[in-house]
């Protein structure tokens, strides 16, 4: 339990630096709440209720000092699309759906932390992760265009929302396009141009940055305001209504295997990616203060957080970006920090809901737009083109099919896509020929230096790990260029960057040296790693290799050539040779 550890150590002025970010990211949290539920489908107050008990979880369980749990833009899209497949909208059997895949990820996420399983995110590689992200908030901002046209429109993927949307255009209401569009335009304006303006009215940094943040707040307030006074949900806008007043009520997740077979591939993709995003959110922002996570304990806390959310009545949650970071500027110096904006969360769910039933959904719509836009970062795609053309591949296939057949299928597109890449690369390893750089003890590729090589000695490095994707490439290698070489009476294979050699490719070595034998050719290994020595000789590789392992590169071909020119009237050398 890391609140032990910080817990301590805790003193006032800690106490006042996390009041003040709780302050600050409660402001900023209640519309978002709101606005996100709104985006899972689900009633706006599960998004309060998914912002109290999870925050005072993760403070318990989590290892960041300033990641701010709850609901976010991706998870939101997500549940949407896992429990949309269930149940209808609105209905009580959707709502006990999203309580089952928040408590479903919780459990997922626990036990990956208790039997250390972090790893397993390392599948997701940022490229894919990036890709998603920026398709998720394009599909996102799509599919709250209906809130702002005020019309119906539905699809799982981009061409069926975009499709809905044109054919619905005729039926917008005027009015609720003028709300979303200038909260939207407002809210643009805000994240930009406000703080700047109020430090030139002379207002002093802290209550200026406090101000710009309460810009989604500002939004809320004004146009519930003239939705009430001018009684504009007659006219066709749509408002949030009646939203329960009280804290969250204590729920007990479905326990129907069909439920829970139904979403547990989904809950799985939201429990992974919500961890990737989480965990890179915390590790930026405990570099910048020199602190350090623990990633499986994240998923601990993680997994504890949305366990808190399904006991609840909340959907999933993790780590946002866009509040971590305010949590982090505005100067939270402990998880603490998350407890207190729970209260804060607590007290507008007790107090404040009364206020907010006039509140347009179009505003709730804005708020999640100039959200997520921020998330689509398309420039990914041309510094993949220009780096490495598989990433490429990677981000644009999980682009397309996100957008194309929507966000599962995209992912696990995208990390099947990401796998057979490896699997490729790996498959078809580096090796280069390499020769002695002149007046060093240093080998290089004979392809980009000018080095020393001697006809009879083939010295060569592979640049990758040895296993059964690419044994059979190393053997062909060999074979394809000893043959027809006569002068050639040395192999020497140089495994500086070699971490493991699996059975297969044990194989694979075991064949070659035979091989090679039969021509009279000579095997030798050189800076063969400790670990991988240690499992090579639980086997009989090295007792039948017809050459040596030898510590260096350099110590090899100097031996190896010194036996080539041996006079060979020397029966030793003769034998040897």
């Amino acid at each position: 339990m890391p609140i032990l550890d910080w817990g301590r150590s805790y003193t006032r002025d800690t106490l006042t630096s996390d009041m003040v970010a709780a302050v600050i990211v409660t402001i900023m949290l209640i519309p978002q709440s709101l606005a996100y539920a709104l985006l899972a489908g689900l009633p706006p107050e599960m998004g309060l209720y998914a912002s109290i008990l999870p925050l005072i979880a993760y403070a318990i369980f989590g290892t960041s000092r300033a990641l701010s749990v709850g609901p976010v833009a991706v998870a939101s899209l997500m549940t949407a699309a896992a429990v949309g497949n269930l149940a209808l909208q609105g209905t009580a059997e959707y709502i006990a759906a999203a309580i089952v895949l928040a408590f479903l990820s919780g459990l997922i996420l626990l036990a990956m932390g208790v039997l250390r399983l972090g790893f397993l995110a390392n599948f997701l590689s940022h490229p894919v992760i990036a890709g998603f992200i920026t398709a998720s908030g394009i599909l996102i901002a799509a599919s709250q265009m209906k809130h702002i046209l005020g019309v119906q429109a539905s699809g799982h993927n981009l061409v069926e929302i975009l499709h809905a949307l044109v054919i619905q255009i005729p039926n917008a209401s005027l009015w609720t396009l003028l709300i979303g569009g200038s909260s939207m335009a407002f809210l643009f304006w805000v994240r930009k141009g406000l703080k700047p303006a109020l430090l030139s009215l002379g207002l002093p940094p802290r209550l200026a940055e406090i101000l710009a943040k309460a810009g989604p707040v500002a939004a809320v307030a004004v146009t519930t305001l003239v939705v009430a006074l001018f009684g504009l949900n007659e006219a066709g806008v749509a408002i949030v209504g009646e939203v329960p007043s009280g804290l969250p009520p204590l729920t007990v997740p479905q326990f129907d295997a069909d439920v829970w077979s139904s979403l547990f591939v989904s809950a799985l993709l939201i429990s992974v990616i919500g961890f990737v995003e989480s965990v890179s959110v915390a590790q930026t922002l405990a570099a910048k203060r020199r602190q350090r996570i623990v990633p499986d304990q994240e998923l601990i806390g993680l997994g504890a957080s949305n366990v808190a959310s399904a006991i609840s009545g909340g959907y999933p949650v993790t780590g946002g970006f866009s509040r971590s970071v305010v949590n982090f500027d505005a100067g939270a110096e402990t998880p603490a920090a998350g407890a207190y904006t729970a209260i804060g969360i607590a007290v507008a769910a007790l107090f404040l809901t009364p206020l907010i039933f006039f509140l347009p959904k179009a505003t709730l719509a804005a708020t999640i737009v100039v959200a997520v836009l921020s998330l689509v970062d398309l420039s990914i795609l041309k510094r993949t083109w220009i780096y490495s053309r598989a990433d490429f591949t990677a981000v644009a296939a999980t682009i397309v099919l996100t957008l194309g057949f929507g966000v599962e299928i995209g992912v696990l597109a995208g990390v099947i896509l990401s796998i057979a890449l490896h699997l490729y690369k790996t498959s078809r390893p580096h090796i280069a020929e390499v020769g002695l750089v002149p007046g060093t003890e240093h080998f290089r590729n004979i392809l980009r230096h000018k080095v020393l090589t001697d006809p009879r000695v083939l010295t060569i490095r592979i640049d990758e790990s040895l296993y059964f994707a690419n044994a059979r490439y190393l053997e062909d290698y060999v074979l394809d260029r000893v043959v027809g070489d006569s002068a050639l009476r040395h192999v020497i294979i140089m495994c500086s960057a070699v971490n493991e050699i699996d059975m297969s490719a044990l194989e694979s070595l075991e064949a070659i040296n035979h091989r090679l034998d039969s021509m009279g050719i000579r095997l030798h290994l050189s800076e063969v790693k400790g670990p991988v020595m240690d499992r090579l000789q639980r086997s009989d590789f090295l007792e039948e290799l017809t050459g040596k392992v030898f510590l260096s590169q350099h110590g090899a071909v100097e031996e190896v050539v010194a036996l080539c020119d041996t006079p060979p009237e020397d029966p030793k050398a003769t034998a040897a040779q």
